[in-house]
């Protein structure tokens, strides 16, 4: 007989997500999800370090678009590597809950991984994923490229971490 499933197991509706993600349209709700959105593509230039005592993000600078023709949207064409992205969408993780992004198929059947934390109740800002290219490949900006996803989850604090508020300039 199947274990029953316990509170912390339950994940929300794309609707319900959707709540909670800004802007978003129609066509990013998907049933247990939204589709975040390609904004930029940054490449580090300097080392970065972890230490016990906190963090430091290497410097890194925003690829170049590329514009192909009048009519084509901006895209930006990335050789293989490793790139960071910034998604277009504001996220708010409501109490309750925990979030998790994953990559979209398309990324995944054109070579492409798309590697992100836990993101915490409490958390709000625009996030970051890491991009790994593993064949070259061109991503248009506002491209839907990862889905967030919801799940009930108890906590005892939120998120009140140095990336509260990122990217919201």
């Amino acid at each position: 007989m199947p274990a029953a499933r316990s509170h912390a197991d339950m994940h929300r509706s794309g609707a319900f997500v959707a709540e909670h993600v800004s802007p978003v349209d129609d066509e990013q709700i998907q049933p247990n999800g939204v589709d975040l959105t390609l904004d930029v593509v940054f490449e580090q230039r300097e080392p970065g370090r972890i230490a016990s005592d906190g963090t430091e993000i290497g410097d890194r600078i925003a690829r170049p678009l590329e514009e192909r023709d009048r009519i084509a949207p901006e895209t930006y064409y990335l050789p293989t590597g490793s790139y960071v992205v910034r998604y277009g969408e504001r996220i708010a993780i409501p109490e309750g809950h925990v979030g998790f992004v994953y990559p979209r198929s398309s990324l995944l059947r054109n070579s492409c991984m798309l590697n992100t934390a836990v993101w915490d109740a409490g958390y709000e800002g625009r996030g970051e994923g890491l991009l790994q290219v593993g064949h070259d490949v061109e991503l248009e900006r506002d491209a839907r490229i990862a889905q967030l996803v919801l799940a009930d989850a108890d906590h005892e604090d939120v998120y009140d971490g140095s990336y509260q508020g990122e990217n919201l300039e």
